[in-house]
């Protein structure tokens, strides 16, 4: 038998006798309740029947004064028949369901109509100023006819009401003893199915599952599993489970040597490809550095020849305005030296000093990757200071502002951090919008978190540098850190490397950099630096 039938089982036979006793109880329950509110309502028919006459007596009171003193006002009360129709409504309603006692209200209600039909027309008579004779042959009695009448039926209506309340309150105790006796009976029968269910649940399924667990535990400390289980219940297929994944873990520690040497030998050969790959970043480093410098000799023997030909071109010039020439003569060796010659001459330094500055950029470049950094804890509050101490002539200029927040201690070398902030202070200044009063700010953000299980995890942190100046568009974004990118070459002259070279210079101390901006805005950079010595 699978084990969900047997726990179906387990859990039905008990639901079932459960459901029984507790269908028991709530129907004693239920009759119970139902005696308790016949025996309230009992309770408040004799109440409203005791409390219904009073009125009713003070009223032929009042009536029998009127026709001796004649003062109608004693009479005209409409209050005392809306509180007896009142009352006779609730009883009518709390008697609903009795009829005998019902067709005694309705009896009651008609009397009292009868007499107020009566009352109405003695008022009337004592206004109009008529005789009361007609009347006072029905008020002789102690009682008027039909108050005696409806007193008659209040007394039957009473002793009715009584006998049922008697009868009432007995049922409700009769009612409660047995709901006592079910309430019992059914937590004693709950506990001993309970008890028998988990007799049958320990003797059939625990032991194997017993048996499961330590053979689990046996799989995790790596011991030989005990016999496997007998069944084809699921218990026993998890058994048989653990069973293969035993064998499946022994084989696979079988092969682990193997692989473990296989990844030994990746892991040799991922070195080895690192270190060629450094060789090759150090090697294309050294060629820009060799090309750079190796061009900066023909650059300049280009700048000094051109120089020479601008000063022999004026000797030139001046050689024609001697010479007396004829005037078509003159004019053509002028046009040739002021027009071809002069402006060739001009095109070609303007392309000598762009390559050279070129050549320049490249060469920062190199020597970004190329210094050798002297590591220590760096101040990059005090950093920071010396920056803007420096370009404060500018920040005068610009008229901007500069807040500097705390800046908590970073690892790396104290020029090269020095540089990073110079170039994006710097980049800040110069692209701020002159449509409004610039604002720079520079900062850090809360640590993050480490994993402190990861043994090379290094603790890092963020630093920032936000203005509100002109911003990148969101399609350069991804570019502003390429080399010899520039934007807004309106506003600002260069060449386009200052970011491309904090970009080097961070992620050879283990960090990386970013921007967010947004155009007409302003921009913030974010730099990422660790706190403490990084294992490269």
């Amino acid at each position: 038998m699978k084990l969900f039938t047997k726990g179906l089982l387990l859990i039905a036979v008990p639901s079932v006798v459960e459901l029984a006793l507790l269908g028991v109880v709530f129907d004693t329950q239920e009759r119970t309740a139902q005696a308790a509110r016949w025996v309230d309502n009992s309770k408040q028919i004799l109440y409203e029947s005791s409390a219904i006459v009073d009125p009713l007596l003070r009223q032929a009171a009042r009536v029998r004064t009127a026709m001796v003193t004649g003062d109608a006002s004693l009479i005209d009360r409409q209050a005392v028949w809306v509180d007896l129709n009142d009352r006779l409504a609730k009883l009518d309603t709390l008697v609903a369901e009795t009829p005998a006692q019902a067709e005694r209200v309705r009896s009651m209600r008609r009397a009292i109509d009868a007499y107020r039909e009566q009352s109405v027309a003695i008022s009337q008579a004592l206004h109009e100023g008529r005789s009361l004779r007609p009347y006072i042959a029905l008020e002789t009695g102690e009682l008027p006819e039909q108050v005696a009448v409806f007193r008659d039926e209040l007394a039957q209506f009473g002793a009715a009401a009584s006998e049922l309340d008697v009868e009432r309150s007995t049922a409700l105790g009769e009612r409660r003893e047995l709901q006592q006796r079910a309430l019992i009976a059914a937590v004693f029968g709950s506990m001993l199915i309970w008890a028998a269910t988990a007799f049958v649940f320990a003797r059939g399924i625990g032991q194997r599952l017993e048996v499961l667990t330590d053979n689990a535990e046996r799989l995790g400390s790596g011991r030989p599993l005990a016999a496997p289980l007998s069944g084809s219940d699921e218990i026993a297929a998890l058994d048989n489970v653990l069973h293969q994944t035993d064998t499946r873990l022994r084989e696979a520690e079988a092969g682990q040597e193997a692989l473990k040497t296989e990844l030994e030998a990746r892991a040799l050969e991922l070195a080895a490809v690192n270190e060629e790959l450094r060789q090759e970043t150090q090697d294309n480093e050294m060629f820009i550095y060799s090309v750079s410098h190796d061009l900066r000799s023909p650059l300049v023997n280009l700048q000094g020849f051109s120089k020479e030909l601008h000063v022999s071109c004026d000797e030139l010039d001046g050689l024609v305005g001697q010479a007396r020439l004829p005037e078509n003569e003159a004019r053509r060796m002028t046009q040739i030296l002021d027009g071809d010659v002069r402006e060739s001459l001009h095109y070609l330094r303007t392309a000598v000093a762009r390559a050279a500055t070129i050549i320049d950029a490249l060469l920062r470049i190199s020597r970004a990757g190329r210094l050798e950094y002297q590591w220590q804890r760096v101040s990059v509050g005090r950093a920071v200071a010396k920056v803007v101490d420096g370009l404060q002539g500018t920040i005068d200029q610009r008229a901007a502002s500069i807040t500097v927040r705390e800046l908590p201690p970073a690892w790396g070398d104290p020029a090269a951090v020095e540089q990073i902030f110079s170039n994006l202070i710097g980049n800040a200044l110069t692209f701020l919008d002159p449509a409004r009063r610039g604002r720079i700010e520079i900062g850090a953000l809360a640590p993050e978190p480490v994993d402190e299980s990861e043994p090379r995890a290094v603790r890092m942190r963020t630093y920032y540098v936000r203005d509100n100046g002109l911003g990148i568009p969101a399609a350069y974004l991804s570019k502003v850190f390429r080399a010899f990118q520039r934007l807004h070459g309106d506003v600002a002259s260069g060449e386009g490397i200052g970011l491309a070279v904090v970009r080097r210079t961070v992620e050879r101390h283990g960090g990386r950099v970013w921007v967010e901006s947004a155009e007409g805005a302003g921009s913030t950079f974010f730099v990422v630096l660790p706190e403490q010595p990084v294992r490269f």
